[in-house]
C-alpha cells in the first residue's frame, strides 16, 4: 500500500479552514448597509431591483448546474453576491426585465461558461454592467433622485462636474451619507467604507488593491485639477468605492500577491481617471477594471516570486 504522504497531486495542498460560503456570506454581511442605505435614499423600488438580481442569479446558476449535469453549486453563496453586486451597480428605475437580462449573462456567460467560480476571466457583475451600459445606454444612463433631495433628477456628480456645473454639486456630507443621485449601491461612501473595514478585518480582502485604487485616482485628481476638494468629489463620485472595495477585490480575476494587487489598483485607478477626464463617458471604474482583469495573468507572473533554489523561468 502506498504511502500517502508521497501521493502527487496538484495544488492547492494546503486548504484554509474557511469555506467558499462563508467567504460569500461575509461579502454579503458587508453589502448590507449599503443596500440598506440605497432602499432609504431611493425608496421601496430599490428592494424589487435587489431581488429580481439576486433571484434570477441564483436560478440561472441552479438551471446551467442542471442542465449541463454538473454538481449544483448555489448554495456556496456565489450566486447571491454576484447579483447583489449587479443590482447596487443598477440605477434604481432600471426596468426589471433588462436587470433580470444582466443576471443572466452575468451568471450564464461570464461565469458558467468558463467552468463557474474561481474560473471566470472577469468579474462577473461588472461585465454585465458594461453590456447593459451599452446594450440599454438609456435606461442605464437616467439615475433617480434621493428621496427629499433638492438636486437634479439623474445628473449624477461626474455628469455634474463634466458639464462645469460645479456650483450644482452636492456638499461633501451629502457624498458622505449618499443623498445624491447615483447607481443604487454606489452613493452612500460611509456603508461601503464601513464594508470595507469589515471585509479587511475579517481578511477576506486585503488593503492594497482598495488603496492603490482609490489613492491613484485622488493624487491623479489632484495633479490635473489642482484642487483638493476636486480630487475629494473624484473619489467620492461614481462607482469608485464600490468597484475598488467589492469588485477590484474578487479572488479569481486579481492579482495574488500584495505587489501584483497594488500594479492593479494602480492601473485601475489610471485607466479611470483617463476615462473620466478624457474619454467620452463620465465614468470609467467598470472599463477600468475589466481591462485590468484581461491583464491580471500578465501581473501575476512579473510579479511572482522565485522559489528558494529554483531557476528564472
Amino acid at each position: 500500500m502506498a504511502d500517502e504522504r508521497f501521493v502527487v497531486s496538484p495544488s492547492p495542498h494546503l486548504l484554509g479552514a474557511r469555506s467558499t460560503r462563508a467567504i460569500m456570506l461575509d461579502v454579503i454581511i458587508a453589502l448590507l448597509p449599503a443596500a440598506a442605505a440605497s432602499a432609504f435614499i431611493f425608496g421601496i423600488r430599490t428592494v424589487a431591483v435587489i431581488a429580481m438580481c439576486v433571484g434570477v442569479s441564483v436560478m440561472t446558476e441552479y438551471l446551467f448546474t442542471l442542465i449541463c449535469r454538473k454538481p449544483v453549486s448555489v448554495d456556496d453563496l456565489s450566486a447571491c453576491v454576484t447579483g447583489l453586486l449587479l443590482a447596487l451597480n443598477l440605477p434604481s428605475g432600471i426596468p426589471l426585465w433588462q436587470a433580470a437580462v444582466g443576471s443572466v449573462f452575468a451568471i450564464a456567460v461570464v461565469k458558467c461558461l468558463f467552468g463557474g467560480i474561481g474560473q471566470n476571466f472577469a468579474n462577473p457583475a461588472i461585465t454585465a454592467r458594461i453590456m447593459m451600459i451599452i446594450a440599454f445606454t438609456g435606461s442605464m444612463s437616467t439615475f433617480g433622485q434621493a428621496i427629499g433631495v433638492d438636486t437634479a433628477a439623474s445628473a449624477t456628480p461626474l455628469q455634474i462636474i463634466a458639464s462645469g456645473a460645479s456650483d450644482a454639486l452636492p456638499s461633501i456630507g451629502d457624498m458622505l451619507l449618499g443623498l445624491r443621485s447615483g447607481s443604487l449601491g454606489e452613493t452612500c461612501a460611509v456603508a461601503l467604507i464601513a464594508g470595507g473595514i469589515y471585509l479587511v478585518c475579517r481578511k477576506v480582502i486585503s488593503w492594497a488593491t482598495p488603496v492603490a485604487f482609490i489613492g491613484t485616482v485622488f493624487v491623479f485628481s489632484l495633479v490635473i485639477k489642482g484642487d483638493p476638494v476636486s480630487a475629494i468629489y473624484q473619489v467620492l463620485g461614481g462607482g469608485l468605492l464600490i468597484g475598488a472595495i467589492f469588485m477590484a477585490t474578487d479572488y479569481s480575476t486579481t492579482p495574488t500577491g500584495t505587489a501584483g494587487k497594488l500594479i492593479f489598483g494602480i492601473g485601475c485607478g489610471l485607466i479611470t481617471c483617463l476615462i473620466r477626464f478624457w474619454g467620452s463617458y463620465p465614468e470609467g471604474v467598470s472599463f477600468s477594471i475589466l481591462l485590468m482583469n484581461i491583464l491580471t495573468p500578465y501581473i501575476d507572473k512579473w510579479t511572482r516570486r522565485k522559489p528558494v533554489g529554483g531557476a528564472k523561468a
